[in-house]
């Protein structure tokens, strides 16, 4: 073997300084996520004082420092959604998920938008995307029932609104809403024995939905 003693002794110099630049590098991945974090962490505290445009420019900065912080785009579209920027909310929501194919909250968020753009399948989607990472994501199943209900896909609304009576028993709104949708779907008894388990449990608007669909006809026993 051929031994090259000036590259030993410049392999043996640069060593030393080839383990700092990689330290610097590792020091400076860690400083940018931990920035980027505390960037989105002082635009959710601005979110709550309601200093939403201080808020997004603390948004931006953490995601200069880093693109692939999702929770910096999740709260982003948030605040586009609330000033009704649908489609850079929409945008917003699609890089949340691309840099975190997990985020049941950008899931669900990217549903409701869909959901007032009238694209009702692409909301069921985005809703079933949700319930699959989360099985007991309670307000995935009634938004998504929502929109079954506006597709007229009643049977498959009236299952998910069942499960969430499941999930919770005493949940008022899916009792009223499951008695709503088995009057849509046909089944009046039914329906309106919902309506009366809401009222039950709360709900006083239940019983004026009672006295006008409940009483115009004679319910089997």
């Amino acid at each position: 073997m051929v031994d090259y003693p000036i590259l030993s002794y410049y392999l043996q110099i640069m060593k030393p300084h080839f383990l700092i630049t990689l330290l610097f590098m590792v020091s400076a991945i860690a400083l940018r996520a931990q920035s980027a974090k505390e960037f989105t962490q002082k635009g959710r505290d601005l979110i709550d004082k309601r200093e939403y445009m201080e808020a997004i420019l603390n948004l931006n900065k953490a995601i200069e420092v880093d693109s692939k912080f999702s929770v910096a785009y999740f709260l982003r579209g948030n605040l586009k959604e609330k000033f009704e920027d649908l489609h850079g909310a929409m945008k917003d929501y699609n890089t949340a998920i691309e840099t975190n194919a997990k985020y049941t909250e950008a899931f669900f968020a990217r549903g409701n938008v869909k959901m007032r753009l009238q694209d009702y399948y692409g909301a069921i989607a985005d809703f079933t995307s949700a319930i699959a990472i989360n099985e007991n994501y309670v307000e995935a199943y009634f938004n998504r029932g929502k929109a079954k209900q506006l597709l007229m896909a009643y049977e498959d609304a009236i299952n998910d609104v069942t499960k969430i009576i499941q999930i919770n028993p005493k949940s008022i709104d899916a009792y009223y809403m499951r008695g709503i949708l088995r009057i849509e779907f046909g089944d009046l008894k039914n329906g309106c024995l919902d309506l009366s388990k809401a009222g039950e449990l709360g709900d006083l608007k239940a019983y004026e939905i009672i006295k006008e669909k409940c009483n115009t006809k004679t319910i089997g026993n």
